[in-house]
Order: C-alpha cells, then structure tokens, then sequence
C-alpha cells in the first residue's frame, strides 16, 4: 500500500470497498478477487482492501474489536504492540500522573490510541510518511483526534521537553536486512534514545526482549512482558516511573514477578520435579526470584530449569514431573523410549547443542505413548530427564 491507496481507502467508494472485501475474503484469493471486479472496484483498490480485509482479520487475535476499523501495512502489523500489553502501559502511566505524552515512533499508533483512552493527550510522530498516515486514519477511526495528534517527522526534532513523559519506540529494523540487533544501528540511535531520561525523567523504552541489561539507565526498572509464553518486548520504565529494578510480567494473566535480578538461587539435587520458567521470568533474570516462590533448586548454576520434591503450584512455569535422569546416550535413551513405548515426544531443552528434531529422527520413535524429554546439564554434565 502507498500514500494514493490509502487515501483511495478512506473514500466513499474505499468503505465499500472494504465492505466488499470483508464479505468475500476468507476463502480463494484468486475467487475473492474475481469478486471484487464482479462488483466493478478498480483492481488496485480491490487488491488494498482484500489485503486490509486480511490484516484486519490478523490482527483481530492482536488488537481485539478495533482491528475491525484500523488500517495496516504488513510490517506495521507485525510490529503493533498487542492490545493486552498496550492497555496495562497506558493504564500504568495514567496511575503515575501523566496527562500529555510524546510518542517517537508511533507505528500504527497502537500505544498512542491506547494511552489516549486512559485520558492522555499524545502527540505521535513516526519519521516514515506511510506509517504516519496510517497512525492519524486509525486515530480518525477511533474517534480519538481530540486528544491525538499525529506528524511525520524525525523523532530526534520533538521538544520532548514540553511533555509529561516520553514513549519510545525505536525502529529495529532495515528493508533488506531484517532485526538490527545493534542499538547504534536502531533508529533512532541508541545514543539519542539512552538520553531521553536526562531530558525527561518519566520516560518509557520499549525495546526488543534481547537487550542488553547493561543499558538500563541507573535507577530504571527493567520490565519483561510475555503474552500467552511468548516473550513480546523489554520495557525501560526510568525516574519516577521505575518501581522495582525488575519485573517479569506474564500477561494476559496479569502475573508479576519482581526482584534485583542479581539474586543466585540455590543450587542441588534434581527433583522429582522441573519447573520450566515462563520467558519473561528467564529474560528479566528472576530465576533465583522464583525459585523461592516454590522452594525449588538449580541442578547447575547455569541453567535455569528449577527443581522440587513436592509438586507447588505456580503461574510462572510449566511443571513436568521427572520419571527418569540419565547422562545423555543415544542409544541408552532409544533403548528406554522403546521399553516405554514412546511414539510422540516433546523435545525441550536449554544448555544443550542437540538439535531437537534430528535427535526426533536419531531415535526412530515408534508407538502410541506420549512424553516429554528435557536435553540439559546437571552439574556441568549433559543429562537426558524423562518426564510426563
């Protein structure tokens, strides 16, 4: 989609257009299309609307009912912060007292939309002239341009000064090139997101799951966000917004967890039971953290599988109950997996080289059992655990 087409979209003959679309699509792309010129639209405002009739079906699991209304290009989608994480952020910064917010790098406008229906007025900004037009028709849609404005510009020329907080969500990726993992390659650069804080002390980061934990500005809260187990993002909350040094929260169940992050936890046997920590609680470094909230223990230092003799249960992990500990043999272990009549194995696995789907066909698995089996060290030492 480029400038023409969406505004092509926002027509009288866009909305039916999109109206067409939503009926017919679902189906054969190729049929769909032919329905679309059976109705007399013009071929690329039908092939816009059949591809927002996709997106908006998309993003439905995404954004919840707005996705309906909202416009989309494909990487604006992809990277459109989820409705359940964007909604607690806004409702966390409307508890703390902010009225008016600067969001720099607005995409689609998600987080600009949900923060406006917390009350807070937000001037949005995206340095792409596509992806600003797309943020100010969703916030057209939503009703909401009384408190929303939207401008393309350079995130770096915003007097972010004349706000009450600062939302930042830098570009990290390149067309052609995929994630940059490199916060100076970042756009903005890391150099000018970092120093957000000093200009604005209630400043929030919203940054990939992999940062470095060594770029949290002194005295921020690193926040870690999974939805449904999946890892989202990492989230710097700086000055008065920072709560504790960090937070693992597992959403949508609206889970905490919260610690230093610098804790060791207690390391022994392994149990008759493995706790499989939730990502968020790995990426925060709050393993030690929960590992005290089920008096579980590490079997190597390294590796963040917690272990128990009594089952406890927990919101934080997946728990599997461990039925056989072995070193790693291959052929010890497809021996066992055939006395035990195993046929379908979940494979899991951390500090282990083993790829998982090729030990799947090393074993040669037959039968109508069902296991799982974990790949990890135990003091140092690569070690097969047999659960159900």
């Amino acid at each position: 989609m480029d400038l023409e087409l969406l505004a092509a979209l926002r027509t009288p003959e866009g909305s039916d257009a999109l109206k067409a679309a939503a009926e017919v699509s679902g189906g054969d792309p190729l049929a769909a299309a032919s329905a679309m010129r059976a109705r007399g639209f013009p071929a690329p405002l039908a092939a816009a609307a059949l591809t927002q009739s996709e997106l908006r079906g998309r993003a439905a699991g995404k954004l919840g009912e707005a996705a309906a209304t909202m416009f989309f290009t494909r990487p604006g989608f992809e990277q459109a912060t989820r409705a359940v994480v964007s909604d607690r952020r806004a409702a966390r910064l409307r508890a703390a007292g902010v009225t008016s917010l600067a969001d720099l790098g607005c995409g689609m406008g998600s987080d600009a939309l949900a923060a406006a229906r917390q009350g807070i007025r937000v001037h949005a900004v995206d340095a792409d002239p596509l992806t600003a037009a797309v943020a100010a028709a969703n916030v057209e849609a939503a009703g909401l341009t009384a408190l929303v404005t939207v401008a393309c510009a350079d995130a770096t020329t915003v007097e972010v000064e004349k706000f009450d907080a600062v939302f930042a969500d830098p570009a990290r990726r390149r067309a052609g090139r995929g994630r940059v993992m490199d916060p100076r390659s970042w756009s903005p650069s890391w150099d000018f997101i970092g120093a957000l804080p000093d200009r604005v002390p209630r400043t929030v980061l919203k940054l990939a799951p992999g940062i470095d934990h060594a770029l949290l500005p002194p005295g921020a809260e690193g926040e870690w966000v999974s939805v449904g187990g999946d890892l989202v993002e990492a989230a710097f909350w700086c000055g008065p917004l920072a709560e504790f040094a960090r937070r693992a929260s597992l959403l949508p169940e609206g889970l905490e967890l919260h610690g230093s992050g610098v804790e060791a936890a207690p390391v022994g046997t392994v149990g008759r039971y493995l706790y499989d920590p939730d990502p968020a609680v790995v990426r925060s470094h709050l393993v030690a953290e929960f590992a005290a909230t089920v008096g579980g223990r590490l079997a190597d230092p390294e590796i963040a599988y917690v272990y128990t003799d009594e089952p406890v249960e927990t919101g934080f992990a997946r728990r599997l109950e461990i039925t056989d500990v072995l070193p790693f043999s291959l052929k010890r272990l497809r021996t066992l997996l055939r006395e035990r009549g195993v046929g379908r194995l979940e494979i899991r696995k951390r500090g282990s080289a083993l790829e998982p789907e090729q030990l799947r066909r090393d074993l040669r698995l037959s039968g109508r059992a069902g296991a799982s089996l974990v790949l990890t060290r135990v003091a140092g030492a690569p070690t097969v655990l047999l659960c159900r």
